[in-house]
Order: structure tokens, then sequence, then C-alpha cells
């Protein structure tokens, strides 16, 4: 699993640059009240982006940093294409990645 962890940690960066490169990494946390929600990908406060940032990343983070076991499955990348579609953005690099997670995830 330590080699698991090791590639979901190089796509976890491999995320950040993309968003960075995207121009959709942001300065400033939403409320806390935002990043409480209990909605899938927090859909009633916050955007995708603003989901992965500040949710999604931190806490697989967290996973790896304390060896904790990853979700048993994994199913963003369809979210992805959906949110970027509909922002007619550039992002099939981002969405691999995502796409990479979810298979690491679920074959875990």
């Amino acid at each position: 699993m330590i080699d698991g962890y090791h590639e979901l940690s190089d796509l976890l960066l491999d995320v950040e640059k993309e968003m960075h490169r995207m121009e959709l990494w942001q300065s400033q946390s939403p409320s806390p009240q935002a990043l409480a929600s209990v909605e899938p990908f927090a859909i009633d406060q916050l955007s995708f982006s603003q989901w992965l940032q500040f949710l999604f990343l931190p806490r697989m983070r967290e996973l790896i940093e304390s060896g904790a076991p990853l979700p048993k499955s994994s199913s963003i990348a369809p979210m992805a294409e959906e949110f970027f579609k509909a922002q007619n953005a550039e992002a099939a690099a981002i969405i691999l990645k995502l796409a990479a997670i979810d298979q690491l995830i679920s074959t875990s």
C-alpha cells in the first residue's frame, strides 16, 4: 500500500499543479459553513474546483500522512467532466489525473 500512497500523493500534486495552470487555485478559503456542507462534492456551497482544493486534496493528504485506509471507491472524473464541460474549459489533463486517482482508489 505504501507504493499506492506514493502514487496517489504524486497524482494529488499533479492535480494541484494543473489547477494552478488553469488559474483555478484560490488564495482565500470559503467560509467554514461552506466547507461543512454534507452534500456530495459540497455542490450546494462550493464549485467543483473549490471542493477539489479545499476538501478533497486536504482530506486525501491527511489519509496518506496518517496511513489511514483509502475510500473503497472513487468517481471524481465524471463530475470533473461535467463541471469543465459547463465551463467550456480545456481540462483533459486534470480529468485524466482525476481518472487515475479514481482507478487507483477503486483498485486498492
